[in-house]
């Protein structure tokens, strides 16, 4: 909680001496409105998160089994670990300074330039620093989420839409389907095999680009009452 308080800190620090605002040009009114936005995201990154696991469990043969570590405890644990760790990333890379980029160079060159960031970043949290595959891999993989997650941003002018998808996102993945670093919680693979060829394929396209290009058409065709500038 404290670095999220440094954060947000950070973040009036740079609307207001930057471009004399406050915190609430990221978007956190009208209320009503904008946890609607929230919940939506949430919603749907749930379920494409859960259909593209399964999607890529089946591709593996792989089953999955409920953790013997499971206990209410420490799914509440891991939700509330999600709840803050995406809320820093959001005001990093989809909050002030996104927001100044967009002011001083239009939501395009913006939304790029936090994409490519956010997926650097991952670089170093995913451990992939000089393996040039992985490398490539993290890139997309997180570099084309974060391109969408900032294009929800720009598109609605708010920071809750993004923050809605990013946590749904993480709550399936390391919560239910135990992929986040705090290990086991809920559900745990068993069995399987490494999927080759063909099937390797498309289990990378499946991955890598079906949920940002979900998730995009979710973004571009919902809020049509929204506009870029």
């Amino acid at each position: 909680m404290i670095g999220i308080l440094i954060f947000l800190a950070l973040s009036w620090a740079l609307l207001f001496f930057i471009e004399k605002e406050s915190l609430l040009a990221l978007g956190f009114t009208p209320l009503l409105l904008r946890l609607k936005q929230f919940g939506l995201g949430f919603l749907i990154s749930s379920f494409l998160c859960l259909a593209v696991t399964l999607a890529l469990s089946a591709l593996k043969a792989e089953t999955w089994l409920l953790s013997d570590q499971f206990n209410i405890e420490r799914l509440l644990s891991s939700v509330w670990y999600d709840l803050k760790s995406v809320f820093t990333e959001e005001l990093i890379y989809r909050g002030a300074i996104l927001y100044i980029l967009i002011k001083k160079l239009g939501h395009k060159k913006a939304v790029l330039i936090s994409a490519v960031a956010f997926g650097i970043y991952h670089w170093f949290s995913f451990g992939v620093i000089g393996s040039l595959f992985p490398m490539i891999y993290v890139l997309l993989l997180t570099g084309l989420m974060g391109f969408v997650w900032a294009y929800a941003f720009a598109k609605t002018k708010s920071i809750m839409l993004p923050f809605g998808l990013h946590l749904g996102w993480n709550v399936i993945s390391n919560g239910l389907f135990s992929n986040g670093p705090l290990g086991e919680i809920a559900l745990v693979a068993s069995g399987g095999v490494e999927p080759e060829g063909i099937i390797m394929i498309l289990g990378l396209v499946i991955s890598v680009f079906v949920p940002p290009l979900v998730t995009w058409l979710f973004v571009k065709y919902w809020y049509k009452e929204y506009s870029l500038s």
